[in-house]
């Protein structure tokens, strides 16, 4: 059974600025058409198509090896521990030695795992599986993608994705780890690994499934005591929260988090003219396939004349030009092999279905190469011609490098090149919208990749881009709902001559050369370029400026690709000219010095509460008669405090005081409303004018710091910011004598320079 209802998509139109909201049924990928009062022609439906047709081994600023796998809740994991983090062999072996079965406090055999917005609407018994069936196996007779038969929940997507994992055993066993049975060493307790933003994630889970008068609820096999895929779809649940958060989505997002991989999304009113070349290179490189028909709105999952089941999650498990001799010629035809993952009867009837006469022209060596079956098993043949007539949309996801093995490799399947990088938009710093807000559009994250190859069969580069907002569905409960993202490309004729990053001035006067179709609040927009061989420079935004998330971007390539964050080098540069010169004339500079010198006694020495007193005396206008915390006067001190004595002497002072004086000449300089505020936008401007080189991630840091909530920077944070920066910086190049940007301390060298300054 599917789920049915509703959910909804904001898309933006590249160049428009209104928001158009569109309504997709819910437990399946495929567009939902409205009623005519809000869907009032066909063109409205063809423009959405479009816009939803569309990226560790490569580069990146990933510094995890790519197949590292991280305990869920553990530091690195990407995910807030939910209470202890749970180690696999740890909690088994402690069940083996007490001789008790592992119950899982993390995710209880409650209904608080079963649902988060109701109450279930029977009794639910959760039973392990030797309370279920007679010698129960985690799999009988190996797996395959006949195992997977759909329950109660409304998550076909989710069954057609495992479907699709049976298909490789390399990929399968990445995600369902051998270790583990009913047999041996078993203590209740099992775990499975799925891809999370660039990471694998360890879920430990105890093997109680919900049943209802002794059957599983939800997705279970054919063989009634195999069940390494209730367990499966147990741990992706408490990935998620609840079983009910597995309900509405597309086969995409699972396809991708049990592989890694990226996934393309292609509507078949709007398909490229070489689809069956991107499908025929997909297959090469093990990608996962996946399938659909618009459903009928009164009907659920009606099946059509044709056999087919509309509002339901088909595999694409072949794809080939097979060769077929009829009495008046000699040719190849393009077929695809489907699965319906209910695995039963419902199966295509036309042209090359089970038993059809067109078997006849194949010739016996092609059908014994394809493993011709007729089984009803849910499975069939058809031809690329109808497949394109009969389904709706198509999605491909793309396997990244790792997932290929020596062997597949040996035998003839190719891989994608792969770059990857996390960032994210910060308000104020790095969320700077999309190009129709041009003032703030340039500070977003900036990427250059470079495409030196073109494709084996042509002269430009295939080139898949992937943009995916991190974490969203984890913070649904909190009301977070995915921001409305997208990226454009641009060409870069002369890079060596262009800033880094891109000011301005440069998109004022440049037009992307690609971009994504839309701005859409789902998860990943991913879309399909051929772009002549080049630099690029790829900027991610959301739509509107200051909405602040986490991404992940991922550049697939056929060829190699060299990729880097198109930012500045973090050191020391040229102060502003409008600073550099001899700073205006102080007309307490007297007084301040005599101050100083009434405060310091006789040894000539302050402390940082009587340099606190000078500098409240000093920069009252700047502070607003609030004065400078503690924690500024404090860092003050430290920076010059050669004899860590916590004082300064007059020399140091004097010192400081130029410091202070150029980086108030600064603030003046971009706070020109005299308000005794930045925008975070500024900072950075600020900052270089003061001889400071930061790129975004120190940005990020310095704001997520010092930052208001609103995202505006104080005088006394601003000074903060300097003092600190000057300080790290000098602490650095002191160990870096042959600027080798690299420096050596010892564990208590560390500790007490970053304690003290």
């Amino acid at each position: 059974m599917s789920n049915y209802s509703y959910y909804y998509v904001k898309v933006v139109a590249d160049g428009t600025d209104q928001p158009k909201t569109y309504k997709f049924l819910r437990g399946n990928p495929t567009l939902f058409k409205p009623p005519e009062d809000t869907w009032s022609t066909r063109g409205r439906y063809n423009l959405l198509s479009r816009l939803l047709r569309g990226g560790l081994s490569g580069s990146g600023d990933i510094h995890h090896p790519a197949n590292t796998v991280f305990q869920l809740g553990e530091k690195g994991s990407g995910f807030r521990p939910r209470g202890a983090v749970q180690d696999f062999n740890t909690l088994r072996r402690q069940c083996l030695a007490s001789g008790t079965l592992f119950e899982d406090p993390e995710f209880p055999a409650e209904d608080s795992s079963l649902y988060f917005s109701k109450r279930p609407d029977r009794y639910v018994e959760w039973r392990r599986p030797m309370e279920i069936a007679d010698n129960p196996q985690l799999f009988v007779e190996g797996f395959s993608r006949f195992d997977v038969q759909q329950g109660e929940l409304g998550d076909c997507w989710l069954l057609a994705a495992v479907a699709n994992l049976t298909m490789d055993e390399n990929l399968f066993f990445q995600v369902v780890p051998e270790d583990q049975s009913f047999d041996e060493n078993y203590a209740g307790i099992f775990h499975f690994r799925f891809w999370q933003y660039g990471r694998w994630v360890d879920v430990v889970i105890d093997d109680r499934l919900p049943t209802y008068r002794g059957e599983l609820l939800y997705l279970h096999s054919a063989e009634s005591n195999e069940f390494w895929s209730a367990l499966l779809e147990k741990a992706y649940a408490k990935l998620h929260g609840s079983y009910e958060a597995l309900k509405g989505g597309t086969t995409c997002e699972a396809m991708e988090d049990f592989t890694g991989g990226v996934t393309e999304m292609y509507q078949m009113d709007q398909t490229p003219p070489n689809l069956f070349s991107i499908l025929l290179k997909a297959f090469e490189r093990n990608s996962l396939l996946g399938c659909s028909i618009e459903p009928d709105p009164n009907i659920v999952e009606a099946e059509t004349p044709q056999g087919l089941i509309r509002g339901h999650a088909y595999s694409i498990t072949r794809v080939k030009y097979v060769e077929i001799q009829t009495p008046n010629q000699y040719g190849r035809i393009p077929l695809l092999r489907l699965r319906n993952p209910w695995g039963n009867e419902a199966e295509w009837n036309g042209p090359w279905s089970d038993q059809s006469p067109e078997w006849r022209f194949i010739p016996d060596h092609e059908k014994e190469e394809l493993g011709l079956t007729f089984d009803v098993d849910g499975e069939f043949w058809m031809s690329f011609q109808d497949f394109t007539r009969y389904f709706t949309q198509l999605e491909i996801c793309n396997l990244n490098p790792d997932s290929l093995t020596e062997d597949e490799l040996n035998a003839g399947k190719k891989r994608w090149e792969m770059s990857v990088f996390e960032g994210e938009w910060v308000r104020g710093v790095t969320a700077g919208g999309c190009r129709n807000f041009l003032e703030t559009f340039w500070h977003n994250p900036q990427y250059r990749i470079t495409l030196e190859y073109p494709d084996e069969d042509d002269d430009k580069c295939t080139v898949i881009v992937a943009l995916m907002q991190k974490n969203r569905r984890a913070q649904k409960r909190m009301g977070a709902e995915c921001l409305t993202i997208g990226f454009a490309i641009y060409h870069l004729e002369y890079p060596d001559r262009l800033p880094k990053p891109l000011d301005i001035n440069f998109f004022k006067y440049n037009a992307s050369v690609a971009r994504s179709p839309a701005f859409i609040n789902l998860r990943e927009v991913t879309c399909r370029f051929k772009l002549p061989p080049g630099v690029y420079c790829i900027v991610p935004s959301t739509f509107d400026p200051n909405e602040e998330g986490e991404f992940l971007l991922r550049i697939f390539s056929e060829n190699k690709n060299n990729m880097e964050e198109n930012d500045e080098e973090v050191g020391v540069g040229e102060v502003d000219d409008r600073v550099r010169e001899e700073p205006e004339p102080d007309r307490n500079e007297e007084k301040v010095r005599e101050f100083f010198k009434k405060l310091a006694g006789d040894d000539m020495e302050v402390d940082w509460m009587e340099l606190k007193e000078i500098l409240d005396f000093a920069m009252r206008k700047e502070t607003h008669n609030q004065g400078f915390s503690k924690d500024v006067c404090r860092s003050m001190v430290a920076m010059l405090d050669v004899d860590h004595s916590g004082k300064l002497g007059f020399e140091e002072f004097k010192s400081l005081w130029n410091d202070i004086r150029k980086w108030r000449a600064v603030f003046k300089l971009y706070d020109k409303d005299e308000s005794g505020l930045l925008s975070a936008f500024e900072l950075r401007q600020a900052l270089n004018s003061a001889g400071y080189r930061l790129n975004n991630h120190i940005l990020n840091i310095l704001v997520h710091r010092y930052g208001t909530k609103e995202g505006m920077i104080t005088f006394d944070d601003y000074i903060m910011c300097a003092v600190r920066l000057k300080t790290m910086i000098e602490i650095f190049k002191e160990r870096d004598p042959d600027s080798t940007n690299t420096a050596t301390f010892t564990m208590e060298e560390w500790i007490e320079k970053t304690l003290y300054s």
